[in-house]
């Protein structure tokens, strides 16, 4: 899939919104890509994991791990069309964990597979999760970079979308927006 076909599938489904949205970044921002209202639709889920498969698939991995909630729906569908064991991180007392007896054995090789990325904070908790765990980390895989590449979490990185989309410092906001009512939608 090309970028311009995802876009035209995040339309399609009202999963692009436009507004004022604050991103769990906490960073505000006219765009916000609601990958739930996508990933809702399984010819539309299967159809973006396997454009994500194609990309991860050279990478030799065993496992994909994901964060919770957002990720789990790609990073399943990615697992599965890869063949692969597919875990999940999820919050407990605020901070992401590995839980309900997932186990990661010494060097084994993972992917991580995020639905959206802005600055990458959850991806890094999981990659520090994996190496804690002494897994390798090989690659991240995401639906939708919203820092156009600008993000680095040290590792190969692979989108569906990359896109810099503008995003501003709560004390910076450009005039037209600090008078639009903010929004907090979804998990992102």
């Amino acid at each position: 899939m090309t970028q311009d076909q995802v876009l035209q599938v995040f339309r399609d489904t009202g999963a692009l919104l436009e507004g004022h949205f604050i991103l769990r970044s906490g960073l505000h921002s006219r765009q916000f890509f609601q990958c739930a209202l996508a990933l809702q639709q399984m010819p539309i889920v299967e159809k973006l994991g396997a454009a994500l498969a194609a990309k991860l698939s050279p990478m030799g991995a065993v496992t994909v791990v994901s964060p919770a909630m957002g990720g789990l729906v790609i990073g399943q569908e990615v697992a599965r069309q890869l063949g692969l064991r597919f875990i999940f991180v999820e919050k407990e007392e605020g901070k992401l964990v590995l839980r309900r007896g997932f186990k990661i054995a010494p060097g084994e090789n993972i992917l991580i597979v995020e639905d959206v990325v802005t600055k990458g904070g959850r991806v890094q908790e999981t990659i520090d999760i994996v190496r804690a765990h002494n897994g390798n980390v090989l690659g991240v895989g995401m639906v939708v970079d919203r820092s156009n590449g600008l993000t680095q979490l040290g590792v190969p990185q692979f989108s569906l979308i990359a896109l810099q989309v503008e995003a501003f410092d709560s004390n910076n906001l450009p005039p037209d927006l600090a008078k639009t009512p903010a929004v907090k939608p979804g998990s992102k």
